[in-house]
């Protein structure tokens, strides 16, 4: 049996020690490791032991009674949970490591809302109870209050054939065939034990257990009960299926691709056909930590990684048909220049960039060709320290960013046609296009009127495909535009004249001759927070949100503590965690999460600051190009309208 099990935490709480507990125990490695000494088994890049925090997402590989168990180590620090997130999408189990002396804090109530976004079923291991402070009834009740009333503390170890009575009845207790056996003292182990297994897997069961990693407590007596109440089941009779969840490079640049099997079997020399082409996979490896093993073959349930892949992309589902790449809830709310001052060409150091991200997604290289600029997306100023040893470490340049900003995003507020015409000598495209508002989050949406006597079904997917091919720029700040229902109505070729970039032009044209039209409006990311603190800091903590914008609900208030929630523009609580933490001593939690875009509530400040100029803007126009006596000519948006050919 194959298990994929995630070890997930805040930052600090334990968790790549508990990890490197677990590996010796199963003698996956013949010494453990530490954090502190720089020497953490699954923390193997240097700059994750320079820094002792966990950064990348790395595996160990376990053999337990029998059972395949691949250990995935997830980086703690908020600016790299996008890696997180990724490997959460592959996982079998859970275990959240919480310390029994700080309790619930930011970062574990992003986890935690994650797995039940993946549904991940869930163990918590409460760490640290030999520290001074430690309050494991404490942590037991927050759990409850704060996560999900169906916490088990197990207090005494279940077996096959003996479950302890406090389990027995908290088992019981959800379950009424099981509930009359337990009444008339008619028990049977084995059908309680898998009513528990089932409750794990419907997340209606969230097993917790107690110890300290660092003195070696609890660890493997944990692991132990997790062997016995966890369960999966994969196919290896049916067509192969994997989904793409990391990927990197090796020394000679190679591309190493990760994937988990989610059916069938994977042998060496298979084939993926991506769009045209096909690939072939040229080796097959088991990590364990930075070592791997090769194999000829995988099954159903593995972790494993290929090589001869170069277009699968994170997110892609591999098998007969490629799938491709899901969007993952973690984004970047910032944008960050690259500066580069060194002799290399600046299109080398973009074919870097393109390299990290292919390995993080979220970093959105934007390459502008007018500047010869390079700027990423990024979760915060951390990420930028990492890029900065990544990019001397591998590539050996020496790159450096200026200070992050803030992305803004553009919508509509009302709707309008655009009409886009682009006819050069020799070249003819027109494009209509009805422009709507859409939900906040629903991105960029095509809907297609079209009928194949005005336009070919082959021009009207060409439309389509040059509409997503790019972010496209708004009018207000330059910022993509978003959340828009773009309905093709219609169009016109030439039989003779229209080539392949000709709707490209007409359908970038008749979206900016939209957007001409429309009431714009300015979008900025905004944070959904949660608040914990002390009774005595609640003044502070509802002034310092109105002060950034923020809007909150109703105050929870407890006999000790109060918790508050709402959202605020990232802009002004981004750096907020510091000032939370100072003035409430460090106990206070504030976990932020990024709840979307919605309307910025500075917005003319923000554009007066940047100052986008759209008629300057050498990517975009909004006039349309039309033919007469053998030479081209311009028409200004407002008076494209009566040019066109396909209204009269």
């Amino acid at each position: 049996m194959f298990k994929t099990l995630g070890v997930l935490a805040h930052v600090d709480a334990g968790k790549t020690t508990f990890s490197e507990q677990l590996l010796f125990h199963t003698q996956s490695i013949r010494e453990r490791g530490r954090v502190d000494h720089q020497d953490a088994y699954l923390d193997n890049h240097s700059i994750e032991r320079q820094r002792g925090i966990t950064i990348f997402a790395e595996q160990g590989r376990i053999q337990f009674k029998g059972d395949t168990y691949t250990l995935v180590d997830t980086p703690g620090h908020v600016d790299f949970s996008p890696e997180m997130e990724r490997a959460i999408s592959v996982m079998d189990y859970a275990i959240i490591i919480i310390s029994a002396v700080e309790g619930i804090q930011g970062h574990t109530e992003t986890v935690w809302h994650l797995l039940r976004q993946y549904n991940v079923p869930t163990f918590i291991f409460i760490n640290k109870i030999d520290r001074e402070g430690a309050d494991v009834e404490g942590v037991m009740q927050s759990l409850k209050r704060e996560f999900s009333e169906d916490m088990l503390l197990l207090d005494a170890p279940i077996s096959e054939d003996s479950i302890p009575e406090t389990v027995l009845e908290w088992i019981a207790e959800r379950d009424e065939f099981l509930f009359d056996q337990y009444m008339a003292g008619n028990i049977e182990p084995v059908a309680f034990l898998q009513t528990l297994r089932t409750l794990i897997n419907q997340q209606q069961a969230y097993v917790c257990a107690k110890g300290a990693a660092l003195k070696d407590i609890g660890v493997i007596e944990f692991f132990e009960q997790l062997s016995i109440l966890t369960q999966t089941h994969y196919d290896d009779e049916l067509h192969f299926k994997g989904k793409v969840f990391k990927i990197r490079h090796d020394e000679q640049q190679q591309r190493i691709t990760f994937i988990k099997a989610l059916q069938g079997t994977l042998t060496v020399r298979d084939e993926f056909k991506f769009g045209d082409s096909t690939e072939k996979v040229t080796e097959v490896r088991l990590y364990n930590g930075n070592r791997f093993e090769t194999v000829q073959q995988i099954h159903a349930g593995d972790i494993f990684a290929v090589k001869g892949l170069t277009q699968a992309k994170i997110g892609d589902i591999l098998g007969n048909e490629i799938e491709s790449a899901s969007n993952f809830e973690l984004v970047p709310t910032l944008q960050a220049k690259v500066v580069y001052e060194g002799n290399e060409h600046i299109k080398e150091i973009l074919r870097y960039f393109r390299m990290l991200e292919a390995e993080e997604p979220t970093l959105r290289v934007v390459w502008s060709e007018k500047f010869q600029e390079i700027n990423v997306h990024i979760m915060g100023v951390i990420q930028l320290e990492v890029l900065v040893e990544v990019a001397k470490e591998r590539f050996n340049i020496d790159v450096q960013f200026e200070d992050p900003k803030i992305l803004y995003m553009e919508t509509i507020k009302s709707s309008v046609i655009g009409y886009g015409h682009f006819e050069p000598l020799k070249h003819y495209a027109e494009v209509h296009l009805k422009l709507e508002p859409n939900e906040r989050g629903a991105g960029i949406e095509f809907i297609n009127q079209c009928h194949a006597d005005d336009l070919s079904v082959g021009h009207q997917r060409l439309i389509e495909k040059h509409l997503f091919e790019r972010d496209h720029h708004g009018l207000l700040t330059g910022y993509p535009v978003t959340d828009l229902r773009v309905t093709l109505l219609t169009g016109r070729a030439h039989n003779k004249h229209t080539e392949g970039g000709d709707f490209r032009e007409a359908t970038f044209r008749a979206l900016r001759q939209g957007l001409e039209q429309a009431e714009n409006v300015l979008l900025e990311p905004y944070y959904s927070f949660k608040m914990k603190a002390s009774n005595e800091h609640i003044g502070r903590m509802m002034t310092d949100i109105q002060q950034a914008s923020g809007t909150f609900d109703l105050p929870i208030m407890t006999e000790d503590q109060v918790i508050i929630k709402g959202i605020a523009p990232v802009s002004t609580f981004m750096n907020y965690s510091t000032v939370f933490a100072a003035y409430t001593n460090g106990k206070g939690a504030l976990s932020l999460t990024f709840s979307g875009y919605d309307l910025c509530h500075n917005a003319e400040a923000i554009i007066e600051q940047i100052g986008y100029d759209k008629n300057a803007d050498p990517e975009y126009t909004s006039s349309s190009i039309f033919c007469a006596k053998g030479k081209g000519y311009s028409v200004p948006w407002d008076e494209a309208k009566d040019a066109m050919h396909c209204l009269k």
